[in-house]
């Protein structure tokens, strides 16, 4: 059987603010806050997955040339270090590959140009979309998975692009249209964590807040990627996830990749192999 060679893209500096490979503070205790990535890979070895899937490659947006970025990686740096700080034990392998061999840098530089100078951001985000789908091609790419990607793409995922439905997103919330546990966007595990709280952000530039109908349950989704903020087609999800109020926002991110966002990361491949032409 041919396997689905899958592709992997990432923002580092996202599995930075979530402490990957470390072990953060849980409630009195410690707990080891393993990445979508290192479980995918763990999976890739063990488990079905590995008989439908090879990972050929793992790709990140993050910039060097960045202050921004330098801050946000802060110890762990744009690759590994021996002796370093790294999102995954260094000693990780998939299907006998050290995955930090198969990391590839792409950066995202147009970030760096001021919000305002439109013509130019968008001349150099195309420039970027196409390095990511010339490195696509160059791994022989027939699947991406993104994980934490803090930047949207455009022309890859348009109606009528290659890689259009050949993109999907695991995100920690459900993204559902009309769910009322619907959590889209960058924020949605803290919108989750105020949802549980009985309260609703109106506005997260100054975290202006209004009281609400608590919901006390969140989960992941694994979705097509598309044009828009985590609205693709569902290919999976899971609601199982019960939020204490009062965890901290890495305490509800361990508990809900635990419970939700790892269980659809693995269901959503297996359905996408099922339909799934090589």
């Amino acid at each position: 059987m041919t396997k689905i060679k899958l592709v992997y893209i990432m923002s580092l500096r996202n599995a930075a603010a979530d402490r990957a490979g470390q072990h953060i503070e849980y409630k009195g205790e410690t707990r080891y806050m393993k990445s979508p990535l290192e479980y995918l890979v763990e999976q890739l070895n063990a488990s079905p997955l590995g008989d439908l899937y090879s990972l050929e490659g793992v790709i990140h947006d993050d910039d060097e040339g960045s202050s921004r970025d330098r801050e946000k990686l802060g110890g762990y740096g744009f690759g590994y270090a021996p002796g370093g700080r790294w999102i995954h034990p260094p000693e990780l392998a998939v299907q006998g590959v050290p995955v930090t061999s198969l990391f590839h840098a792409i950066p995202s530089s147009y970030r760096r140009l001021p919000m305002d100078a439109v013509a130019e951001r968008s001349a150099q985000k195309s420039a970027f979309e196409r390095r990511v789908l010339d490195k696509l091609h160059a791994l022989d790419a027939d699947f991406v998975v993104l994980d934490g990607l803090l930047v949207i793409l455009d022309e890859l995922v348009r109606p009528g692009a290659e890689f259009c439905r050949r993109i999907a997103n695991i995100h920690p919330g459900v993204t559902r249209l009309g769910s009322p546990f619907e959590r889209r966007g960058a924020y949605a595990t803290l919108d989750a964590l105020y949802g549980a709280r009985g309260q609703r952000v109106v506005d997260w530039d100054t975290m202006r807040v209004q009281p609400a109908q608590v919901i006390d349950r969140t989960g992941a989704s694994f979705h097509y990627v598309d044009n828009g903020i985590d609205s693709g087609e569902v290919i999976f999800d899971v609601l199982g996830t019960s939020i204490d109020p009062g965890d901290s926002i890495l305490e509800l991110r361990w508990n809900n990749f635990q419970r939700s966002l790892f269980p659809a990361l693995e269901g959503g491949l297996l359905a996408m192999a099922e339909s799934h032409v090589v």
